[in-house]
């Protein structure tokens, strides 16, 4: 096995992709069909010198922000990122997560218990780093459905960014976007190791989506609002939500769904099969 699997990885992509591939002519006669080292380079906005150095290998510690750019100007999908993300970690034996806490993803039983009450309304507890760890029966129809359960945990912000489904399911996904890194922008300022994590993988997996957002980053995100969701089986839903701090030693939130007009209310009864109005529109409220 290469002791440079990384480097091999980037020129066989960078030789694999073509020139009408990647948005530039095909100019003069070439000796391979793929990009040059110096095409690649242009694209990804790094020098020439170094794009040599990380394919040669002397160079095993590119920034998550080169590899997202060298990824976007490659045109890599979600799993060719992922693989390059797992190249990465394994040559760096300073990896945050092996000494990184684990983030919160026990609930505790009395919080347990208030999502069984909450029964049909949906509902969810989310940790720092975004990550569903608990939810009502509500929150499991709306959510499920969509792909917003899917991982292990779920995960808000790689579904916002690496989920093909998130553009359609969000109608205002900027705005969803935008929310979701400000969420996690004081963690990672703040030198909180798994959020540092977690935008290093979205950096590389997610390439300049992300990335320009975190680099603009500065401001709270909303603890209250309303978002528009379009689900499969209810259509476009507008609702209002409420994000809830639990205890400051468990490092979660409470995020609680109520429809924000009477079709949404009318279409969530229908989606948890309760009598109409049991949900009751909420409507907006002055601050």
């Amino acid at each position: 096995m290469s002791d440079n699997e990384l480097g091999a990885f980037l020129r066989a992509r960078r030789e694999a992709l073509t020139p009408a591939e990647a948005g530039l002519p095909a100019g003069a006669r070439r000796r391979t069909p793929g990009l040059r080292r110096a095409e690649l380079a242009m694209l990804a906005g790094i020098s020439v010198e170094y794009l040599a150095r990380l394919e040669q290998g002397r160079d095993r510690n590119p920034s998550a922000q080169v590899l997202g750019a060298l990824s976007d100007a490659l045109r890599l999908p979600l799993d060719a990122r992922v693989h390059m993300r797992r190249l990465l970690k394994s040559q760096d034996h300073k990896h945050l997560c092996s000494v990184a806490p684990t983030p919160a993803r026990e609930v505790r039983s009395t919080v347990r218990a208030l999502l069984d009450r909450l029964g049909e309304t949906p509902a969810a507890v989310t940790n720092v780093l975004g990550e569903t760890v608990a939810y009502s029966d509500g929150y499991a129809r709306l959510a499920g459905p969509v792909g917003l359960l899917d991982g292990d945990p779920p995960s808000l912000p790689r579904y916002v960014f690496t989920d093909p489904r998130a553009r359609e399911v969000y109608p205002d996904w900027d705005r969803v976007a935008d929310q979701q890194v400000a969420a996690l922008y004081f963690g990672i300022t703040g030198s909180d190791p798994s959020m540092a994590e977690l935008a290093r993988e979205l950096t590389i997996t997610a390439g300049a989506t992300f990335s320009d957002r975190l680099a603009s980053a500065g401001v709270l995100p909303d603890r209250s609002g309303v978002e528009r969701l379009v689900h499969p089986e209810a259509g476009e839903l507008r609702l209002a939500y409420e994000v809830l701090e639990l205890a400051e030693t468990d490092g979660q939130q409470l995020v609680v769904r109520l429809p924000a007009d009477e079709a949404s209310s009318a279409a969530l009864d229908r989606l948890v099969g309760r009598r109409p109005g049991t949900l009751r529109a909420v409507g907006d409220r002055p601050a």
